[in-house]
C-alpha cells in the first residue's frame, strides 16, 4: 500500500504575519486564487504539506499560519499529545466552550483578508482539519472569504450533546455566516468519515440547518468492510488517508475540495 502524500518546505517563504494582537508564522507558496490552508494536529506536518503542495499546483497561492506545533516535524504519538495538551488550556482556542467566539478566529481571518488582497479571483477560500476543522466556517463571518472547507472538524471535542451539536462558532457569527450564504456570497463543503467518533453526524446537521444547500457534505465509508480500505479510526480526509491510487475514495474527496475551491473563487 502507497502512503499519504507528503512534502517538506522547499520552496516556501516563511515570515511572521500579525493579526488582532496576535503574531505566528506563515508559510506562503504559488500563484492564482488565495487559499488559506490551517494546519491539523500537530501542526504543518509533511501530510500537510503534501496537501499544500497539491494545492499549489492545481494554480493556487497557499498560505500556511503556524499557531502550534513545529513546521515540517513529523507526526508522532507523543508530539500529537503535546500538543492537544497545549491547545486545550489555550484562551485563543477555546477548547471545550460552547457557542462561543474564538480569538485565534480573528488572526486567522486577518491572514484571509490580506492573501484576499494581494491575489486574483473572487476572494479566497479556507481549509480548516480536525483540531482547526470549524475555523473554516468561522473565517466565513469575513467579506474576502468566498470558500470554506471544514474537513473533519473536531472542536469542540464531543464528549456533550451540546459540543457534539457546537459548529466552533457564536450565535453571531452563526447569524453572519448565514446571512452570507442565503445571499449566495459564501458556500461551504464538510467531508468526515462515517464511524468518526470525532467529528460526529450532529454537528454537521447542525451547519445544514443553518446553510441549506449552500453546504455540501461529503462523508466516506469507514464502516467495517468498506470498499477503500479504511480502518474504523480513519480521521484525516485530505492528508493521512490520502493514497495517490485511481479511484481511491479520499482522493476523490481531495479532487472535490480543489473543484470546490476552483468553482468558488478562481
Amino acid at each position: 500500500m502507497t502512503d499519504a502524500p507528503a512534502s517538506t518546505l522547499t520552496g516556501w517563504s516563511r515570515a511572521p504575519f500579525t493579526g488582532a494582537g496576535m503574531t505566528y508564522d506563515c508559510f506562503e507558496k504559488g500563484s492564482g486564487p488565495g487559499v488559506v490552508l490551517i494546519p491539523e494536529i500537530p501542526g504543518i506536518t509533511p501530510e500537510v504539506l503534501g496537501l499544500a503542495d497539491h494545492l499549489v499546483d492545481e494554480g493556487f497561492t497557499v498560505v500556511i499560519p503556524s499557531p502550534f506545533g513545529v513546521p515540517g516535524k513529523p507526526m508522532t504519538p507523543g508530539y500529537t499529545i503535546g500538543t492537544v495538551a497545549r491547545l486545550c488550556v489555550s484562551s485563543e482556542f477555546r477548547a471545550f466552550a460552547v457557542g462561543v467566539h474564538r480569538p485565534i478566529s480573528d488572526y486567522l481571518r486577518a491572514v484571509a483578508s490580506d492573501l484576499a488582497e494581494r491575489t486574483p479571483g473572487s476572494g479566497v477560500g479556507v481549509i480548516g482539519m480536525c483540531f482547526t476543522g470549524g475555523f473554516a466556517l468561522a473565517l466565513a463571518v469575513d467579506d474576502s472569504v468566498r470558500a470554506s472547507v471544514l474537513s473533519q472538524p473536531g472542536m469542540p471535542f464531543p464528549i456533550s450533546r451540546a459540543r457534539r451539536l457546537d459548529a466552533t462558532v457564536s450565535a453571531e457569527e452563526f447569524d453572519r455566516i448565514a446571512e452570507r450564504a442565503a445571499a449566495g456570497e459564501v458556500c461551504a463543503l464538510g467531508l468526515r468519515f462515517s464511524e468518526d467518533r470525532a467529528v460526529p453526524r450532529e454537528r454537521f446537521a447542525t451547519i445544514s440547518k443553518r446553510l441549506g444547500d449552500a453546504f455540501e457534505v461529503i462523508e466516506l465509508d469507514s464502516s467495517k468492510g468498506n470498499a477503500g480500505g479504511f480502518g474504523s479510526t480513519a480521521h484525516s480526509v485530505l492528508t493521512s488517508e490520502v493514497r495517490d491510487v485511481p479511484g481511491h475514495p479520499a482522493l476523490a474527496a481531495r479532487e472535490r475540495v480543489v473543484a470546490f475551491l476552483k468553482e468558488r473563487i478562481a
